[in-house]
């Protein structure tokens, strides 16, 4: 029996509800219909103050610390964020300042993004994807991005967006050995 990939959500996103939250939940939930994993969330929302007072790794509490070496372990990362004025947030930016400068060369990272309009989406080509091409991290080619409009009482709701979530989970499994044949099966 294969080992659980270890797969770390970081929800971007300081509110709650939590259309993000829900959006990677949702490619979360997807990717265990294909793979046998282990997951942990991150929630900026909770750890937004004490990441928010640290200027440097030193600096940090021990949940935090804890957060990130979690990201720098992770086999898979999924990173979803809302759009604020055109961009992912600044906390956000700063919890990936403070993670290792090699801490996710080669580590598999899908992208996922909320905003008010379809204006925003290339917020994952223009700004997630260099982000962690810095990394040398490897950005899964399909990112996932969704509107106000896809959801509703946050619930996804739009067939597409849900589409959208299954491809991006069907061409992700491959990277971790299931095969194009298995996933056949699975659909």
């Amino acid at each position: 029996m294969s080992q659980a990939l270890q797969v770390v959500v970081v929800s971007g996103g300081a509110f709650s509800p939590s259309r993000t939250l829900v959006l990677a939940e949702a490619i979360l939930d997807e990717l265990k219909t294909r793979l046998t994993l282990e997951s942990h969330l991150i929630e900026l929302g909770d750890i937004a103050r004490q990441l928010g007072g640290a200027l440097s790794r030193q600096e940090l509490g021990p949940e935090v610390e804890a957060q990130i070496r979690a990201i720098e372990n992770a086999d898979l990362l999924i990173v979803a964020t809302p759009v604020y004025r055109g961009s992912y947030p600044g906390l956000l930016k700063h919890l990936f300042d403070l993670v290792d400068i090699n801490g996710l060369i080669d580590t598999p990272v899908l992208l996922a993004a909320t905003g008010g309009s379809e204006r925003h989406a290339l917020v994952l080509e223009h700004q997630l994807r260099p982000l962690f091409g810095f990394f040398q991290a490897l950005t899964l080619p399909i990112g996932v991005y969704a509107v106000e409009s896809d959801f509703a009482n946050y619930q996804i709701t739009s067939e597409p967006l849900k589409t959208r979530i299954r491809l991006a989970a069907e061409r992700a499994a491959p990277l971790f050995g299931v095969s194009a044949r298995n996933l056949l099966k699975i659909a």
